[in-house]
């Protein structure tokens, strides 16, 4: 049986690129391989046929005998011989083909494609997270704070190399460089880091006898970190390049510091607005009067209460909240006010108390109002009923 056209098994034609051969090979590989269709004898005739023509075409060298010759260049036909240094030997290899195929499908997975694109040496450091807890008054004033690191630094004596004297790193001689390698199992070319290399491609005969070789050692550091006015809990502060030192030379990594701010036992915080709860006498609610509100600078406020004020009423202070982070403007305090019944009455008091009682029937329309609509509510159960 004579062999199809190399082009007719790719179903590509005779001009097409080497990006469409290569397309059209992988779409073959992945309709026709022997795992894909188990106990199939004729998917594994065209994954070998599909592989042999890929072999061909993917050559330019090979591609140009078979354009001019055909099939007889591979087969020692074209008279002279000259077709012998294109011979194949024995076919479709199905490991050869699916080595190609796994490369370009799942390369960028394994590490990297291949020519050294893996390959690693310096080695920026980590980031690390520093949290930081602060107090209301300290996230409304600013803070310069002065926090302890545990961590690693570029070592000084090789200067973070790694390297005694000051040496130059060798090629690994068991990835070549590369930081990968590769081993054969069945089907597939797995692609590893290189054990000897760590993937750094490169290797220290005269390790560094301070840092043994690592470029860096443990080291704690005590940094300065200014603290801005306006801050809140969540928010993040980075310090480029005071994070792990890098391996071998490399960027070091970044520190963030989260904030926290602690809870206050007068203030609550809603962006930058602050909120403070005041309880307010019943003599003062009812006449009106003036009370004195904490403000988070440390200042007071005269507040004026309105005759007649009810619980839970809000009263604002426009600019006595807290400041913008990085940005201009405050925001308000905002006083609740709170009614407070008086306890532990003497025998006069109570007797005052029924005397304005008797007098203010008619003083309550908030209860008036509710009572109203609790009849209607009973009036239409019963109607119901």
């Amino acid at each position: 049986m004579s062999k199809r056209d190399y082009y007719e098994v790719l179903g590509v034609s005779k001009g097409a690129s080497e990006a469409e051969i290569k397309k059209a090979f992988k779409k073959k590989v992945m309709e026709y391989h022997p795992d894909r269709n188990p106990d199939n004898p004729e998917a594994e005739a065209k994954f070998k046929e599909a592989n042999e023509a890929h072999d061909v075409l993917k050559d330019a060298e090979k591609r140009a005998a078979y354009d001019r010759f055909g099939h007889a260049a591979f087969e020692g036909g074209m008279g002279g011989g000259g077709g012998a240094r294109y011979r194949q030997q024995g076919g479709g290899d199905f490991q050869s083909a699916f080595s190609d195929v796994f490369d370009d499908l799942f390369g960028d997975f394994m590490g990297g494609a291949r020519g050294g694109r893996g390959r690693q040496r310096a080695t920026r450091g980590s980031d690390l997270r520093y949290n930081m807890r602060i107090t209301l008054e300290e996230a409304f004033n600013g803070k310069q704070a002065q926090i302890t690191v545990p961590g690693s630094a570029t070592c000084e004596v090789c200067d973070g190399t790694g390297a005694e004297g000051g040496a130059e790193p060798v090629t690994c001689p068991t990835c070549s460089g590369m930081g990968k390698v590769r081993a054969q199992q069945g089907f597939f070319t797995i692609e590893r880091t290189c054990p000897t290399c760590d993937g750094r491609g490169q290797i220290i005969k005269n390790p560094c006898s301070n840092c043994g070789g690592a470029g860096r050692v443990e080291k704690e550091r005590t940094l300065n970190v200014t603290i801005p006015a306006g801050v809140e809990t969540g928010t993040r502060i980075r310090l480029a390049g005071e994070g792990e030192a890098g391996v071998q030379g490399g960027p070091s990594g970044d520190l963030y510091i989260f904030i926290d701010v602690a809870a206050h036992p007068i203030f609550e915080r809603e962006g930058v607005n602050l909120f403070c709860r005041i309880p307010v006498p019943m003599a003062t609610a009812a006449l009106g009067g003036e009370i004195e509100a904490p403000n988070l600078d440390g200042g007071r406020s005269r507040v004026k209460v309105p005759s007649g004020v009810q619980s839970g009423k809000q009263l604002r202070l426009r600019g006595k909240g807290m400041p913008q982070l990085r940005g201009q403007g405050t925001g308000d305090l905002y006083i609740e006010l709170a009614v407070e019944t008086p306890v532990n009455l003497t025998a006069r008091q109570k007797e005052l108390l029924k005397e304005f009682e008797a007098e203010s029937k008619e003083n309550h329309p908030e209860s008036e109002d509710f009572f109203t609509k609790v009849k209607g509510f009973w009036d239409g159960m019963r109607g119901t009923g």
